[in-house]
């Protein structure tokens, strides 16, 4: 399910409208879920509710969004950002997985463990294992991406590794203005600290990021931290 805009949004568009018409917020509701495509509020909250983890944060994802997946560990942080890839095939747009990590046979793999067959939807889906990623490579590469093409970068700490790269601040400001100019949606998977710990924090946040280099992390519009099996998303101020 891809609503047309994220369900808080939904629900604040609904109150609006209630204010407007002096309807009860409940009608306000049902007209907002219709024009989605269902027959009522409470069916598109189920159907919401029942969404895997990587399809209701995809739901929330916008055009131009620079957002930052961030885990320790085999917490699931990479296997989040492929679910993100095959959600924007499922829903008709292009995804791009660009990965300084992985192999080929090793994403194919990963991805049929997924039941996900990349092949079976063409040019919608493609990865990028080449040595040369940087800023300048993915930009070069996505110069006929349309809007709503998803971007994934794994991850971002490798983007600092090569000497004659930019440094990482100037790849990752370059990376903002390239989504926002062509609204495509760009996911950096991003390493913890070890000095993290879980059993003061539920959750990592942006104090937590591994930072070779400096970076302003306030260049992303949303965060999205794992631990033990669940995330949590937030928007940028």
């Amino acid at each position: 399910m891809k609503l047309s805009a994220p369900i808080y949004q939904l629900k604040r568009n609904a109150r609006l409208l209630a204010r407007e018409k002096s309807i009860p917020l409940h009608d306000a509701l049902d007209r907002i879920a219709v024009a989605e495509g269902f027959n009522g509020w409470s069916l598109l909250a189920a159907r919401h509710e029942a969404l895997s983890p990587a399809a209701k944060l995809y739901s929330r994802l916008e055009v131009g969004d620079m957002v930052l997946v961030g885990a320790r560990p085999r917490q699931g942080k990479t296997l989040l950002a492929m679910e993100l890839a095959t959600e924007a095939v499922k829903a008709g747009n292009r995804a791009v997985f660009f990965t300084l990590e992985y192999t080929e046979a090793d994403i194919i793999k990963r991805l049929r463990a997924m039941g996900f067959e990349p092949t079976k939807f063409g040019e919608l889906f493609a990865y990028d294992c080449s040595d040369g990623i940087s800023s300048e490579h993915i930009t070069a590469s996505m110069q006929q991406a349309g809007p709503g093409t998803l971007i994934v970068v794994d991850y971002l700490q490798l983007l600092d590794q090569k000497r004659g790269n930019p440094s990482l601040a100037a790849q990752v400001t370059a990376l903002k203005s390239f989504a926002a100019e062509r609204r495509v949606v760009i996911v950096f998977i991003a390493q913890i600290d070890r000095s993290y710990d879980p059993d003061e924090k539920p959750y990592p946040d942006l104090g937590d990021v591994r930072l070779p280099n400096p970076v302003d992390l306030s260049l992303f519009s949303k965060t999205c931290f794992l631990n033990n099996g669940e995330f949590r998303l937030q928007a940028m101020a």
